[in-house]
């Protein structure tokens, strides 16, 4: 039997919305799945696992339309779904009477449930979120029935206020495969038997990383998982950039080089810049040129002045600059915080700029 496991699409989501490319995003998201259901297509699945929040919140008929569709083009490949918090099932659901494609399963109780699917002996349980939280491990009473299908959990939790549960409990259910949703990175927590699929497109700047889907292969015979590969599926990804400078480098050549980096990376991906090292204190660095031509979602400029403390007390033994020094600077100044040297460095240019403005 084989399968593409999924979750947290979260179709109908604008990631960066106050940025510029944020409709674009939104696309990503769309583009992405429709990229899955080839998938479905390519490689002949027979099942295809949507482990909650394939809305980012209560579809209406004309999502529900567009995602029918799509699963309509793929009549041979069994979809099953569960809702996560984001698209829960309510009282006014649209989900509770939309008519799905035959070959879609959406599993709308809140109590766990199960198909079965003869043609590959494979037997799929799985509930709907009907709150946003939901504070109770469900899934540890699970026990599939004993006969000799092949045995699919689908669930969607993992921290305190989403169904907590830990490794361990996870390892031991007694079911071929569970596919996991909730937590938007791909993480194995058994292997080949306990996945967390992680979001198909990243959806917010700390998401760095490969996202994608799972691809799975179970021996109709032993029932094990023979064949589990992790396929990078994403448009867009977030990249974090550590530029590390010195006390030579001006901001021109700083641009350039950051500028090499993203072309080399794809300037489709969304970049957080950080910029380490030492500069001259003379040089403050200003990347809103390159802000303005490529995805830079955030910047930090960690570099510190390379100012020569030492001379600048011998010049400086008795005034302000001298005093300010003698109170701010340790022994070690490796030992100092990042506070503590922003408080120093930004103190001891405002001085030395007061100094010279005066002179």
């Amino acid at each position: 039997m084989r399968f593409i496991h999924t979750a947290d699409i979260h179709w109908g989501m604008v990631p960066d919305s106050d940025m510029p490319w944020g409709k674009d995003r939104a696309n990503d998201i769309k583009a992405t799945f429709r990229k899955i259901i080839d998938q479905c297509r390519n490689m002949s699945v027979d099942c295809l696992f949507i482990s909650g929040d394939l809305f980012h919140r209560q579809p209406m008929n004309k999502d529900l339309r567009e995602l029918n569709y799509l699963f309509g083009t793929i009549p041979s490949t069994h979809v099953v779904i569960i809702s996560g918090e984001h698209d829960r099932i309510g009282s006014n659901s649209a989900l509770l009477s939309f008519k799905w494609s035959p070959n879609v399963t959406w599993f709308l109780g809140d109590q766990p449930e199960s198909v079965y699917f003869d043609d590959v002996n494979t037997e799929v349980y799985g509930f709907s979120y009907h709150t946003r939280e939901l504070k109770e491990t469900v899934i540890d009473g699970i026990q599939p029935e004993e006969n000799n299908h092949i045995h699919i959990l689908l669930a969607h939790g993992g921290d305190p206020d989403h169904m907590p549960i830990d490794a361990d409990t996870l390892s031991e259910l007694p079911f071929d495969y569970v596919a996991l949703g909730h937590i938007h990175k791909p993480v194995e927590i058994a292997e080949r038997k306990v996945t967390y699929a992680g979001s198909p497109e990243p959806l917010e700047p700390s998401e760095s990383g490969a996202h994608g889907i799972y691809f799975g292969d179970i021996n109709p015979i032993t029932h094990k998982v023979q064949r589990l590969e992790f396929m990078e599926i994403s448009n867009t990804n977030y990249i974090p950039l550590q530029i590390e400078v010195t006390n030579k480098t001006t901001n021109e050549e700083l641009l350039q080089l950051i500028s090499r980096k993203i072309e080399h990376r794809g300037l489709q991906n969304i970049y957080r810049i950080r910029i380490i090292g030492k500069h001259d204190p003379d040089i403050t660095f200003n990347l809103d040129s390159l802000c303005e031509r490529c995805r830079i979602i955030e910047t930090q400029d960690e570099s510190e002045p390379e100012y020569d403390f030492a001379e600048l007390y011998r010049e400086h033994p008795s005034d302000m600059i001298g005093f300010y020094i003698r109170k701010l600077l340790r022994d070690d100044p490796e030992e100092m915080s990042y506070v503590e040297k922003k408080a120093l460095y930004y103190g001891i240019n405002a001085l030395l700029k007061s100094k010279k403005e005066g002179m």
